[in-house]
């Protein structure tokens, strides 16, 4: 066998071991599964073009080679996305919903980041949001941070702080039972058909918030709703959705994926805190949601 066929096999299996913690680390950055993908293949190339020769240790250089990817796609990414569509719900993750998950969906479920965390991080800084990311979520030591952020350890401490504080201000602790989160929006969509408003107040925190991003395709069903009346107003006009909804888990949580004759139209994610719904984040773009969706998706 060519020697340089065989190392460059072994570079690929040493590169696909670190894959699944360079995608999440990417996606908690981005909040995109397509441009995670590319900071991922970025680091690959970068790989295939030094070699892992010199490098202690491997993990360390891609994450790092990632992260200052996805920094510099926070800082270009700027507010353009956020004037263009309004309301910006992240890439969700869609999976079964299944009561015994297998090997696959268990290890999604151990990698999940919620939708309404996500939309905290969106609003981060983009250094506070590698700070924290990287920190909080997979124990990066604060030298590591400091490097990336050309800042001191202690201001890089300083940064996941002050990104901690907000999220934790802002990002809903969900419960932790997933049949209780479940039957809490199954509770929301009875109400929903029934028309019951009060019903669906009573499933809903008093502080509640919708959030629904139908991008460019569908401006008009861009929304961010707050407050329990507000909301149930607003899933009064689901009554008839229930022919067509589908359950589903959506970064982990409880979702459903709407899907009309079959045809995907929205992905909806839930969370349950208290045992009441505290946010509700939707997308409603038809290409976005199809494009989202497993490849083994059946409506």
């Amino acid at each position: 066998m060519n020697p340089e066929t065989t190392a460059n096999d072994t570079l690929a299996r040493s590169f696909e071991e670190h894959r699944p913690t360079l995608r999440a680390v990417a996606y908690r950055m981005l909040g995109s599964t397509a441009e995670a993908e590319d900071a991922v293949q970025e680091a690959w190339l970068r790989l295939q073009r030094t070699g892992a020769d010199g490098i202690d240790e491997l993990g360390a250089w891609l994450r790092t080679i990632v992260s200052r990817v996805c920094l510099d796609a926070l800082r270009s990414r700027g507010s353009r996305r956020e004037d263009l569509l309004g309301v910006h719900v992240p890439d969700p993750v869609v999976g079964p919903d299944v009561s015994t998950p297998g090997p696959e969906q268990e290890a999604v479920l151990a990698d999940s980041v919620g939708l309404a965390m996500l939309v905290v991080l969106d609003a981060l800084d983009p250094a506070e949001r590698l700070a924290f990311v990287l920190h909080d979520m997979f124990a990066v030591p604060f030298d590591e941070i400091a490097a990336l952020t050309s800042r001191s350890p202690a201001a890089a401490r300083q940064l996941a702080s002050r990104a901690r504080r907000r999220v934790q201000g802002s990002a809903p602790r969900p419960d932790s039972d997933p049949a209780a989160r479940r039957r809490a929006v199954d509770a929301f969509f009875a109400a929903a058909h029934d028309g019951d408003l009060d019903a669906l107040v009573a499933v809903l925190a008093p502080d509640v918030v919708l959030r629904a991003d139908g991008g460019t395709a569908r401006p008009g069903l861009s929304v961010e709703l707050h407050g329990a009346q507000a909301v149930a107003a607003r899933a009064m006009r689901f009554s008839s959705m229930a022919p067509w909804l589908n359950p589903v888990l959506v970064n982990g949580m409880p979702g459903v994926v709407v899907a009309p004759d079959g045809e995907p139209a929205t992905i909806m994610a839930f969370t349950v805190a208290g045992g009441r719904i505290v946010a509700i984040d939707a997308v409603t773009d038809p290409e976005r949601v199809t494009r989202l969706l497993p490849a083994d998706w059946r409506g």
